[in-house]
């Protein structure tokens, strides 16, 4: 069951707007991420989906206090991170949704690139928190999105509550939780810093990342830099074709583990081969 979100005190907004993160491996307000976006009209393309709404956060906060968006990408990868955005907005004193933002999944690759500016001159905040193929076979799938959604939340204001896309909240850490701790990775991606702070209570809504705004601006910034990511490790590694896959069981993919092993980008204790294959 999920945690009812805190009413804090409200929050003096001018007071929570973050400076800049100046080495470009971080969202804030005005940042960009990943490649440069190619040109993009005003507003988003007529065939948009239906934005959407702030409409949820405004009954989960009081007026003046900030809640954060949440959602990841790459759960269900054989290969690469999983990434986590947070999106931190004002609901009550949000201006207008950017027009045209849903799921990422509903949207193009151009579509979700033009969204990233748009995000960051709306939000308050937005990190992407990431944690390594490394990470998840060291301490599992769940354990390694939250440490990649504390790793955001540490670089972000402090927030009265949060949205979270599922009905499962997985920002919450087991009783007496004892995994390795995060120095034991040395992953030299600058995300993969070591820097973490426990997320707050959180609120999970099946579908938000489809009508929760702030929800599905952490899904595009979380797609679009999870993405960037695997297209330089595609060149690092050309034959699995992450540059489309974006790390996914496709079956060239699979094929190519087949062929070529793993590679240090590999979830190595996850079943990546068929077991037919796996045996022959």
């Amino acid at each position: 069951m999920a945690e009812d979100v805190s009413h804090d005190t409200a929050r003096d907004l001018s007071a929570a707007l973050p400076s800049a993160v100046p080495d470009g491996s971080r969202l804030s307000a005005s940042a960009t991420v990943g490649p440069a976006a190619p040109s993009a009209p005003a507003t988003a393309p007529a065939t948009a989906p239906a934005t959407a709404s702030v409409d949820v956060e405004r009954t989960l906060v009081s007026h003046g206090a900030l809640i954060a968006g949440i959602d990841e990408v790459g759960r269900g990868a054989l290969a690469g991170p999983v990434c986590v955005g947070v999106v931190v907005i004002a609901p009550h004193e949000s201006s207008d949704v950017p027009r045209g933002l849903t799921d990422s999944k509903l949207l193009s690759a151009t579509q979700r690139e033009h969204f990233v500016a748009l995000i960051g001159d709306w939000s308050i905040a937005a990190e992407v928190g990431f944690a390594s193929a490394a990470e998840v076979d060291a301490i599992g799938i769940v354990a390694a999105m939250r440490r990649a959604a504390e790793r955001a939340f540490a670089r972000l204001p402090a927030v009265a509550g949060a949205l979270l896309d599922g009905s499962h909240n997985w920002l919450l850490r087991p009783p007496a939780q004892l995994l390795p701790d995060p120095s034991e990775f040395s992953d030299p991606h600058p995300d993969h810093d070591q820097l973490v702070r426990p997320a707050p209570g959180a609120r999970t809504m099946v579908k938000a990342d489809v009508s929760c705004a702030s929800v599905a601006a952490a899904s595009v910034l979380a797609k679009v830099r999870r993405d960037a990511y695997m297209r330089a490790a595609s060149d690092r590694h050309p034959h699995y074709g992450w540059d489309s896959n974006k790390g996914y069981a496709a079956p060239a993919h699979r094929d190519a583990i087949l062929i070529h092993g793993t590679t240090d980008e590999h979830r190595r204790s996850w079943a990546l081969l068929p077991a037919a294959s796996a045996d022959s």
